[in-house]
Parts: C-alpha cells; structure tokens; sequence
C-alpha cells in the first residue's frame, strides 16, 4: 500500500457549487446535508463569519441537533474507514453540503476531520465556498 488511506473532507454550496465531483475518480463517497441544522448565516451577528470563526462555532456547538447529527456522522465515516483501511483502499471521500457553505457545512466538515485526526487518520480539508460572500 502507498501511503494508506487519506480521507477527503469538502464543505461546499448547494447553491453556488453543488456536490463536487471526486477528484480521485471513484465517483464519490458520503455526502451529507446539513441544511436541516440551525443556519447561523440566518443571524446578521454571524452573516460575515464562517464555521472557522470561535462565536460560530460556540453557536453551533450549543445546538443538539448538530451534536446528533454529527454523531451520526462519526458512526458512519468510522464504519467506512475501518472497511476501507482493512481492504487497503486509498481514498475516501466526505461532503458537507449547506445554504451558502460558509457556516454548518465548514463546521461539520472540520469537525469531522478533528474526529479522524484524533484517531490517527489522514485527512485533507476543503472549503470551496469560503470567500465566495454569502447567499
């Protein structure tokens, strides 16, 4: 095996972008919405930041919905990752979509790759909305 598995982590806009193709031509791997999640864009106090910013993290950390959702979440990826690395594959690929993928989507997908770092999986990180403004 090359250099094992590597987990890609997109956040991107339903509306701006769409899902994103694979790069790594496998055609996809998980995509989750979090439009059903609090928008903290919706809030002016939280409109010009994004899912990296401290205040909208602590919004969204304070919000069970978002502590179910990526619980769930967690389960899965780690179900596909211990599949993935037993059967020497070199690529998984998760998606976050949301409104403007600025806010939940940029959260959910950092949050995830925290969770993997912190098991020792290698992960890339991808926000192709951020700086693209808001919706």
């Amino acid at each position: 095996m090359a250099g094992g598995l590597t987990v890609t982590i997109v956040s991107f806009s339903y509306f701006r972008n769409g899902i994103p193709a694979d790069p790594h031509g496998h055609g996809g791997g998980f995509v989750f919405d979090c439009r059903l999640l609090p928008n903290p864009g919706r809030d002016p106090a939280f409109a010009s930041l994004n899912g990296l910013d401290r205040e909208v993290k602590a919004y969204l950390e304070a919000c069970k919905d978002v502590h179910s959702f990526l619980a769930h979440v967690f389960a899965i990826v780690d179900m596909a990752v211990a599949s993935y690395t037993a059967r020497e594959f070199e690529h998984l690929m998760v998606a976050f979509g949301c409104t403007g993928g600025q806010h939940r989507s940029v959260y959910c997908a950092e949050s995830l790759a925290e969770h993997l770092r912190q098991r020792g999986v290698q992960v890339a990180v991808q926000h192709l909305a951020l700086g693209q403004g808001q919706t």
